[in-house]
């Protein structure tokens, strides 16, 4: 497990190989979670990530609920149609 070191003035130095694997290059911003325990680093991303659920109900759809079947349906249309 890679190891660090906190300097005199309070900065952690990322080891190159998490740097490299999540692409976090110099001035990527990262927000601190502390829990009890210690602390998570993660990516601040332009945009946040979205879940299905912050999704139900953002259509207008006034219709009659579709199937599973129906929806499949769409879905393979509409990519044959795109290609």
């Amino acid at each position: 497990m890679p190891k660090t070191t906190v300097s005199t003035k309070g900065q952690v130095v990322i080891p190159r190989e998490i740097r490299q694997h999540y692409g976090w290059g110099a001035g990527t911003q990262l927000e601190v979670e502390e829990f009890e325990d210690g602390v998570i680093f993660r990516e601040i991303r332009a945009f946040p990530v979205t879940r299905i659920e912050d999704l139900i109900g953002c259509l207008d759809y006034s219709g009659p609920s579709k199937t599973l079947e129906e929806m499949e349906k769409a879905v393979a249309r509409g990519a044959r149609d795109h290609r």
